[in-house]
């Protein structure tokens, strides 16, 4: 068996070879954990300045929610009271030329009604009484199509349809339920602020003894209008938040109040509610933005139909 043996030519040199390399192996190692350690420090000097900059915000933040969890505020309900439209808008004109081109084609499409049927085959039977091929004395004494139809227009020209403009809206009466039957309408009642009266919508203190915002908007309404107003309340959540400040000369235990709305729709109620000893108001939505505050109004208009 022959074996080849590589012997180095130069042993010296090749040891000073590997002690160099070996020389700088061990500089780069100790200038990578250098590195790595000058890393590490930045890092967790970075780490704890946001920790403690969190720290100083969350104790920040801590504070105002406390400042601000012991400010006290009134919970009061308001009602939102609408009379829907009596009668259908007045339509525009082009509102008007559409609905009659439809009518048109409706006219053109449509069948034969029983009572047009009827008066053909009442105009043939004329025509074979004059012919004399039919008896006249069965057919004499019974009423015709065109008999029903004469009576008919004849009722309808004595009906005379009651004015869309009332007494009240000639009168400028606020109070009356009886103006504008084209438009929604929305209660207001006189209620003092400060010192001062405002018109709004109902409004009044959670009471002791009730358990939610909806029993105190019921007892609102009574209050503002007695028994003379039948409504319907559409659910026990509110549609709409107001809140305001107290003056400050009014010196109260809480710094303001917080009102939740409480929508309901009018199903039978009295002409003039506003005879109590409540001035109430029936407005129109055009009539609201010129009566109501200008910040209430924004947030009452924000679930108003």
């Amino acid at each position: 068996i022959k074996t080849n043996v590589t012997q180095t030519s130069n042993p010296q040199k090749e040891n000073h070879r590997v002690t160099f390399i070996s020389r700088i192996s061990t500089q780069i190692l100790l200038e990578s954990q250098k590195i790595m350690s000058f890393l590490a420090s930045r890092v967790l000097f970075r780490s704890g300045s946001v920790l403690l900059s969190r720290q100083a915000s969350g104790k920040a933040t801590t504070g105002a929610v406390a400042g601000k969890s012991k400010e006290k505020w009134d919970l009061l309900a308001g009602v939102l009271v609408e009379r829907l439209p009596v009668v259908t808008k007045t339509m525009e004109p082009i509102e008007a030329k559409f609905k009659s081109s439809l009518d048109q084609i409706e006219f053109e499409n449509s069948l034969k009604s029983n009572h047009e049927l009827r008066k053909e085959t009442e105009k043939r039977q004329a025509e074979l009484l004059k012919a004399g091929k039919i008896d006249l004395d069965s057919e004499a004494l019974k009423q015709t199509a065109q008999d029903l139809e004469d009576a008919y227009n004849d009722e309808l020209s004595k009906f005379k349809p009651a004015p869309r403009l009332t007494e009240a809206d000639r009168k400028g009466d606020l109070c009356s339920l009886e103006r504008k039957l084209e438009e929604t309408l929305v209660l207001l009642a006189e209620q003092k602020l400060g010192g001062k009266s405002y018109f709004l919508l109902p409004q009044g203190q959670l009471g002791a003894g009730e358990t939610s915002l909806r029993q105190t908007a019921e007892r609102v309404l009574r209050e503002t209008v007695g028994d003379s107003l039948q409504v319907t309340f559409y659910g026990n959540a509110p549609v709409g938040f107001y809140k305001y400040k107290y003056p400050a000369a009014a010196k109260r235990d809480a710094v303001g109040a917080k009102v939740f709305f409480f929508r309901c729709v009018l199903k039978e109620g009295s002409a003039n509610v506003g005879e109590g000893s409540v001035k109430v108001q029936w407005l129109d939505q055009g009539e609201l933005a010129k009566t109501l505050q200008e910040p209430y109004y924004r947030s009452v208009s924000q679930f108003l139909l």
